[in-house]
């Protein structure tokens, strides 16, 4: 009875940053309108095409489908129901639509491909953790975990977008353009880290020379270029709605507006902790080690996640 308690406690508090935050943004009127109509629609696309699908398949790699096109649907969001700026407005729909499609479109192939009639690895890792901390119903946690990433694109996640689309300042600053430039570049450079990754497997398949480590363009400088790129791109989007934020903050409301600005920068950590030990790095590697013998060695020479030189050549 104790344990019941302790998870069904944990569980509670796990979903307690996304309840405050949506409470404390929507106590800023002017977001009220976004806030509820991008709830009502992510917890939607997230029922039909996550939570229903891993109810009858056991499978929560769904997710992989719902959690970037719930990013598209901020942008379009944005694109409607902003009102402010149009030329900001534009600029942070894009930012949202191009992230979202990349992965959203790129998941949709694995789908058409039957890559998703399998449990993907990082998701069977989660079942090792749920056994870890006691956690007995697989049902249940396989629709804990997929909305814990529904309300992250209801709340941390939609943040910039939120803030960037109401602000009707009719110029744009200095630091959005670095915030935006910033986005525009690791974003090519994740897509370029994914090519290289795919090119290398593909030689590796066409010269019969399988359990390769890649080992090249980016991938010698950190085990996980795409992930660091990832977080790379929040941090941008982080840097480009700092302006909005300052132009909207209000003594009258500053509770409010401190916890907002701690939401905003919290984005960083989520990302880190979800690309590095959550649904990245961490869970990645287990299952490599036990299929690339000489992954070790790679893992010894070469950082996980933040680029650096190569301890020894490779």
């Amino acid at each position: 009875m104790k344990s019941l308690l302790k998870n069904i406690l944990a569980r509670a508090i796990g979903y307690a940053p996304y309840l405050i935050l949506f409470y404390f943004i929507y106590q800023i009127a002017i977001f009220r309108e976004m806030i509820l109509i991008n709830t009502l629609l992510q917890f939607l696309l997230f029922l039909f095409v996550a939570c229903i699908p891993a109810l009858l398949t056991k499978r929560m790699s769904y997710v992989d489908i719902a959690w970037p096109w719930g990013l598209v649907l901020i942008g379009v969001l944005v694109l409607f129901l902003g009102d402010g700026y149009r030329p900001r407005i534009y600029m942070v729909a894009g930012m949202y639509l191009f992230s979202g499609l990349r992965m959203g479109i790129g998941a949709l192939i694995l789908f058409s491909k039957g890559h998703l009639n399998s449990e993907l690895s990082r998701y069977s890792y989660q079942r090792r953790r749920w056994n870890k901390a006691g956690y007995k119903n697989f049902n249940l946690s396989l629709q804990y975990e997929i909305m814990i990433q529904c309300f992250a694109n209801i709340t941390f996640l939609a943040i910039p977008a939120i803030l960037m689309s109401t602000n009707s300042t009719n110029s744009i600053s200095t630091l959005e353009l670095i915030g935006v430039g910033l986005w525009a570049t690791w974003f090519v450079l994740e897509h370029i880290s994914d090519m290289q990754k795919q090119q290398f497997l593909k030689k590796s398949f066409l010269e019969k020379k399988k359990k390769q480590v890649c080992n090249v363009g980016f991938w010698k400088y950190t085990r996980h270029p795409n992930y660091f790129s990832e977080w790379m791109v929040w941090n941008a989007m982080i840097i480009s709605s700092i302006s909005s934020f300052s132009a909207a903050f209000s003594e009258d409301q500053q509770l409010v507006w401190i916890i907002i600005c701690i939401g905003l920068f919290y984005i960083s950590y989520i990302m880190y902790t979800t690309l590095v030990y959550y649904t990245g790095a961490v869970p990645s590697e287990f299952y490599t080690l036990q299929k690339r013998p000489n992954y070790k060695e790679y893992q010894e020479q070469t950082n996980m996640f933040f680029p650096g030189p190569n301890k020894n050549k490779y």
